[in-house]
């Protein structure tokens, strides 16, 4: 179904539009990429302010480091900076995470669709969570897939190997140049198709497959919430730009 374009750009004065769409919404779906969680201290890739945008040290970019080829070509610095990752100190959930959470116990939020690996709508307390990109906290055996947590590989030294098989074991975070899970996608195209509301948050909407999710969505409320304007502006029904963790928690 082909839509008609953007119907308004939404001031903050006007929060009561939005609010009232969510109030009669009954299957609300969020998608978020890296926005959601800046206000919980972890920069995002893009923005003036992103991790893209900040000064490299070596031959390395910021960016290129977090390719497969990276990883492939300098496996043990990858992994050691990994394990320090891992040991630095947590991030807890932010404002927006509990909006969506609360969203969840009303029965309303059916779905949480996200390009973030953190791990904090879990902590939030959300349960229906679809991982497109993975989650860092989390690792498996590139040899026979055996699964593990934070608390082994913590535990280890060096290159980590599998207590199975002997592989490696790596982050289960999606590098860029590696495919998603089809499961996954599948998942999330399913939960936008049944939508009634489709919120995004936080996203430059730039990365595909995960961008490609905003046809699939066949309603009438499509909604951005995002600091700055991206390509796929005219695609929405209502924007917002702003922080998705001053407005989230204002419009439900």
């Amino acid at each position: 179904m082909k839509r008609k374009g953007l119907k308004r750009i939404i001031e903050k004065q006007e929060l009561d539009i939005l609010k009232n769409i969510l109030k009669n919404s009954r299957n609300i779906v969020f998608f978020g990429g890296a926005g959601v969680s800046t206000a919980s201290g972890i920069p995002d890739f893009r923005s003036k302010n992103g991790i893209y945008r900040k000064k490299s040290y070596g031959k390395y970019s910021n960016e290129s480091m977090l390719t497969h080829r990276y990883y492939e070509e300098n496996k043990e610095e990858f992994l050691r900076k990994y394990h320090n990752s891992l040991k630095s100190t947590p991030k807890l959930p932010n404002s927006a995470h509990y909006a969506l959470k609360e969203l969840e116990d009303r029965g309303q939020l059916k779905a949480i669709i996200t390009q973030n690996v953190d791990g904090l709508h879990q902590k939030a307390g959300s349960r229906n969570i679809i991982e497109l990109h993975g989650n860092h906290g989390r690792q498996y055996c590139e040899s026979c897939g055996e699964r593990y947590e934070a608390s082994w590989y913590l535990k280890k030294e060096g290159i980590r190997k599998c207590d199975s098989c002997g592989g490696i074991v790596r982050p289960e975070m999606v590098l860029f140049g590696e495919p998603l899970d089809n499961h996954r996608i599948e998942k999330a195209k399913r939960a936008v198709e049944e939508a009634d509301t489709f919120i995004i948050g936080g996203s430059s909407l730039a990365v595909y497959p995960a961008a490609g999710l905003l046809r699939h969505y066949k309603g009438r409320q499509m909604i951005l919430i995002n600091e700055e304007p991206t390509k796929k502006d005219k695609s929405m029904d209502y924007i917002i730009y702003d922080d998705i963790s001053k407005i989230l928690p204002q419009i439900i």
